[in-house]
């Protein structure tokens, strides 16, 4: 059968600031993979042609494609400026021949995110949460004939969320996308009104992680290092130690005195020690330095990034080109053990995690000796003094 996918890359993504400033969403690394990465490994070999929808930064994307993936048929469609996901699948209406699945470029799907696209004329995949209220709430009946979305309904507790991959053909275009609140046309409303016309099923799929805030980052960075396989193509000194699995890439070295354990990723080039503790679910890209006395916990450390003597960081995500002084402290725990709360556009919002540390942008300079309390973000391009004990987030 003759199938295309859409896929969804042209949103700004201001709720994962300040790691999407400088970057796309789909371009935000797991694993050292960016997510778009992962996605295109699933279904390249699956559908005949692909195409992304762009908007935002949309050339680092094509050259991401360009560099990665170029003897696949991907093709690029632009959106002069993001007016919602209804109107990011008509730019592509021309280009579609019939049976056509859409796919968000910025979400985590497991291994089955394939599995039965052809069972339904239409459909759309669905997860099992705990908290519906968050997400798409999928209406059914006892046959799985879905009778209407619900965007985030008012009740909490479990229901079937809509994972924003939906399996339709030409018969879309036939409706016309309804403006909502926020100023977007939203593919939800075709969706709707094709549910008023047609059956449309839902299909349940295992593994979904939706990436809404920054630190869901670390949670599909976790995900992805607890299946992974040891492969060592680097450089370890005797007196290092190793346990659990870890990948190391060409030319780094762990020094020796460096303790390993659990799953570690650990990109090229990069120099880790000597006698520094790495523990386990953290991912290091290529080109990074790890000091000597640092330790490092279920973190994400991106690539060309600098982490100086005695600094800890915990629970944390750090960007491209970081440069961490001497003793830098990332605090990932509350005194009072509380959930950690981070500032999303000049709001509160709980992250219903005990342990976080910072959200460290591109480019950012500490001072020796910086501590930073749970949950603060730093923008692109700042910087701390000597000493400094970052309170709030810096912009």
């Amino acid at each position: 059968m003759s199938l295309q996918a859409i896929i969804l890359c042209g949103g700004k993504s201001t709720r994962t600031y300040p790691l999407t400033i400088t970057k796309p969403k789909p371009l935000l690394k797991v694993a050292n993979k960016p997510m778009l990465g992962h996605l295109l490994d699933k279904i390249k070999d699956y559908f005949d042609e692909i195409i992304l929808v762009l908007n935002y930064h949309a050339d680092q994307i094509k050259n991401f494609i360009d560099a990665n993936y170029p003897n696949y048929n991907i093709k690029f469609v632009e959106q002069d400026e993001p007016r919602g996901t209804g109107d990011a699948i008509f730019r592509c209406k021309d280009l579609i021949r019939d049976k056509f699945i859409v796919i968000n470029g910025d979400d985590f799907y497991g291994p089955d995110l394939t599995n039965n696209l052809d069972k339904y004329r239409y459909s759309i995949l669905v997860h099992e949460v705990e908290n519906i209220s968050q997400y798409g709430k999928i209406i059914h009946d006892d046959n799985g004939k879905i009778v209407r979305i619900h965007e985030k309904p008012p009740e909490y507790g479990p229901g079937l969320a809509n994972t924003g991959v939906y399996v339709l053909d030409r018969k879309i275009f036939e409706f016309d996308p309804e403006l909502s609140e926020r100023g977007e046309y939203e593919i939800i409303s075709l969706i709707n009104k094709l549910i008023e016309h047609e059956e449309v099923y839902y299909q349940k799929i295992a593994t979904w992680l939706p990436v809404t805030y920054p630190w869901n980052l670390l949670d599909i960075n976790e995900f992805l290092l607890s299946n992974i396989e040891s492969d060592i193509q680097g450089q370890v000194e005797a007196g290092a130690i190793i346990k659990g699995k870890i990948i190391l890439g060409q030319n780094s070295i762990i020094k020796s005195g460096a303790y390993i354990e659990g799953n570690v990723i650990i990109g090229e080039n990069c120099i880790i020690g000597p006698n520094c503790y790495i523990r386990g679910y953290t991912s290091i890209g290529n080109n990074c330095k790890i000091g000597n006395a640092v330790e490092i916990k279920n973190s994400i450390i991106g690539d060309n990034t600098n982490v100086a003597h005695l600094s800890y960081i915990g629970d944390s995500i750090l960007g491209d080109f970081v440069n961490l002084g001497a003793g830098t402290i990332t605090a990932n725990l509350r005194h009072d053990e509380s959930y950690i709360l981070s500032e999303i556009k000049d709001q509160l919002i709980n992250t219903n995690r005990k342990k976080l540390g910072a959200i460290i942008a591109d480019r950012v300079h500490t001072g020796i000796n910086t501590s930073i309390y749970p949950g603060r973000k730093m923008w692109p391009d700042t910087t701390t003094r000597p000493g400094e004990v970052v309170t709030k987030d810096i912009k």
